[in-house]
């Protein structure tokens, strides 16, 4: 199992290498940020100091020796517009992404599973095929739709929540929260609703295709021979058994929810990284971006290899498996 571990741990850090020249380079060929930075009218002299007080000056493979060297030390460099460090800006920014993340995967969790659970044991009655119905319009909506109705219709019309902003905030650990505050988990709950779509239908259709797929499945019927009650069968042989998959989607979602909410914070202008990314990126600020992106590919390594454990709590073949390599 020790082993399995280490080789898993490998992988990750083999695929930060590839990920880091890949993003470095892909970034610093797009574009160059004086253009942006340096007012039209600089002098040449002027601009040549600015590139290479930038480093700009230096060959491509000369640069990305210096953003390793930097990387190994936490340093990614100095935001070219906020003029601090990019890192520290990003985790400035971060636990407001973190938090929507996590309330809108929360809603996946708490509703697509009970949801597809029922749709899958009760697929022939009308209320199961009602919510597949449904699954397919939170598959089918826009984003940025969905986001302007729900202010049109909750924020405007009827006033019940605030249409943006992130509200007030108490600290926790040192970061601060909007949850712990009611003006804060009022303002995040159409954000959180609108990110959430598209993961409860999901979550929904693929614990029903579990369910479905695992109920003609032999060990079931064993169990309801044994005389099991159902509320057993369903909640300890069938739902722990369609979990693998499910896990598996909600670790890969829960990435996309921190690296893709870009259209959710911009409509309801909630102070997260994909603002942050997108202001960045309009003005060429590489050292934001490179860390952006370099954070984010960090988390996926990192809920990718809790996955890979979490199979092996849930599927006794994972662990066999990792001991007969050992």
């Amino acid at each position: 199992m020790l082993r399995w571990l280490f080789e898993r741990l490998f992988q990750a850090c083999l695929v930060i290498a590839a990920m880091s020249i890949i993003v470095f380079i892909g970034v610093n060929v797009i574009g160059n940020p004086v253009d942006i930075l340096i007012p039209p009218d600089a002098s040449q002299a002027e601009r040549l100091r600015a590139i290479e007080y930038l480093g700009l000056d230096k060959p491509l493979w000369a640069q990305y020796l210096d953003f390793l060297r930097n990387l190994f030390r936490g340093d990614l460099g100095t935001s070219y517009v906020y003029g601090a460090p990019a890192l520290g800006v990003i985790l400035q920014r971060l636990p407001a992404t973190i938090e929507l993340a996590l309330a809108a995967m929360l809603m996946a969790i708490v509703i697509g599973i009970p949801l597809g659970l029922y749709a899958g044991l009760r697929a022939d009655r009308w209320p199961a095929k009602l919510l597949m119905t449904g699954s397919i319009l939170g598959f089918s909506l826009p984003t940025f739709w969905v986001g302007l109705m729900l202010i049109m219709v909750f924020s405007v019309q009827l006033g019940w929540v605030p249409a943006s902003g992130r509200g007030d905030t108490a600290e926790f650990l040192g970061v601060q929260w909007s949850f712990l505050t009611r003006d804060g988990l009022s303002h995040l709950l159409l954000p959180a609703i609108n990110l959430s779509l598209f993961k409860v239908s999901l979550v929904m259709r693929l614990t029903r295709a579990g369910v479905q797929e695992v109920l003609p499945q032999d060990y079931i019927r064993y169990a309801r021979a044994r005389g099991l009650t159902e509320k057993r069968v369903i909640w300890v042989h069938v739902l722990k058994n369609i979990m693998i998959p499910v896990v598996t989607i909600i670790g890969l979602e829960f990435g996309s929810l921190i690296a893709f909410s870009v259209v959710t914070e911009t409509i309801f202008a909630w102070p997260g990284m994909g603002k942050l990314i997108i202001d960045s990126i309009n003005v060429l600020d590489r050292p934001i971006i490179v860390a952006y992106l370099m954070l984010i590919v960090l988390m996926f390594v990192c809920i990718n290899l809790i996955v890979d454990i979490l199979y092996a709590f849930l599927d006794p073949r994972v662990r066999l498996s990792a001991r007969g390599t050992k």
